[in-house]
Formats: structure tokens, sequence, C-alpha cells
């Protein structure tokens, strides 16, 4: 019975991305695989940065792992909050990437941040909970860097370090592995991010792929 209250929340998901695509086509990121048999699963819980890398880590790992993620933008980690059960699905998985933050720490229009740095951790905690229970391989993924100036919604780079140090302790303390793709990007920044933009060129996605794919190989050599 839980598994199907599970799926049916997954199938409402897919549906409202497909409703809120006002009818365009549904991107290639979004549509789910077909799980080729023998081959380990890995599961890629992100926001936007994530969706443009998670196709290259797709090819990278073509013939070695079957490569999913949720059909929406993951958002904030209160969204996680909400809809992790329906993406962890059954919880059949050896590797779960997973990354919340850049979301978070964007200020709304009353000065405050979407999710304020406690709410922030105590929601990493309960989602890292629920990815733990899994038995997979938890990797935690780094928020990459904001520029400065950057255009969008308002967001500070001192906020980025700040709520990676919250992610980053809970992850220690849990001995959870940690993909540090920001630093990671900071070392390259200007060659793989769009002017005044957190977003990244589809090269510099392909680039961060490469070292999110050095992360995940590792986890699933040891399953």
């Amino acid at each position: 019975m839980r598994h199907a209250a599970k799926g049916v929340v997954f199938m409402s998901l897919l549906m409202l991305m497909t409703a809120a695509a006002d009818a365009k086509e549904t991107p290639e990121w979004a549509l789910p695989i077909e799980d080729v048999e023998g081959l380990p699963r890995v599961l890629l819980i992100g926001d936007s940065i994530s969706i443009g890398y998670h196709m290259d880590v797709r090819e990278l790992l073509a013939g070695k792992a079957n490569v999913h993620r949720p059909p929406i933008n993951c958002g904030p980690a209160s969204r996680g909050i909400a809809y992790i059960d329906a993406w962890l699905g059954d919880g059949n998985w050896d590797v779960i990437h997973f990354n919340f933050g850049l979301h978070d720490l964007k200020y709304m229009e009353d000065g405050t941040h979407q999710v304020p740095p406690e709410q922030y951790e105590a929601h990493l905690r309960e989602i890292l909970a629920k990815l733990v229970a899994t038995g997979a391989k938890v990797i935690w993924c780094a928020t990459t860097p904001v520029p400065d100036p950057v255009g969008g919604p308002v967001r500070k780079s001192e906020d980025v370090v700040a709520y990676n140090a919250i992610a980053a302790a809970i992850m220690a303390e849990n001995e959870i592995a940690i993909n540090d793709l920001y630093t990671f990007a900071l070392e390259r920044l200007e060659e793989i991010q769009r002017p005044e933009n957190v977003h990244f060129s589809p090269e510099g996605s392909a680039v961060l792929a490469t070292q999110v794919v050095s992360h995940i190989e590792p986890a699933l050599a040891a399953k």
C-alpha cells in the first residue's frame, strides 16, 4: 500500500510538470528511463544545476549504471521534505547523489531567505535520514558558487559558503561522502559559468558532470 501511494505521488508530480510545461514537449532529462537489467541504479537529486549536468552524467555512466532523477526541479530543501518519499519510490538505489541550497539561500521580497539556515539544517537532517535508510551509498554535493554581481533573484556568495558549511557539518557527523562541487567550480568559474548567472554553459555543465561521475564511480565500486 505504501509503495502504491508513492507511485501515485510520483505520477502526480510528472503530470503537474507536464501541465506546467504548457503543452510543450517534455525535456529529455525529465523523461523516465527504462533500466538496463543488471546495472546498478543511481539517483541524482538537485535543482537546475543538476538538471544541467544530468544528461552528461548519464552519458558518462552509460553501460555502467542506470541514472535517474526526479522529473522536476527539486528546488529548496522544503520541497525535498514534501516530495522525498515520492522521489525515492521503492528505494531500490545503489547510489544517491543529492544537493539542496541554491534555492534555500535565495532572498525573498521580505528580505529573508527562502529557507533560513536553522530550517535548512533541520530539513537536511530529515532528508538525509530517509536517503540513508534506503541502504544506498549517499553522496552530498556542495552548492555551486554565486557570482558577484548576479542577475535574477538576490543571492549572496557568502551565503553559499555558510549553507555549505551547515551541510558539510551534517555530512561529517553522519560519515557521508562529499562532492565539493563548490571548490571544483570556483577554480574554473570564468570558463564554465554564464556571466552574472548562477547557471553554467552547456560546456560548463559537461565539466561539472565529470566531477560528479568521479564521485559516483567509486561509490558504485564500493557497493
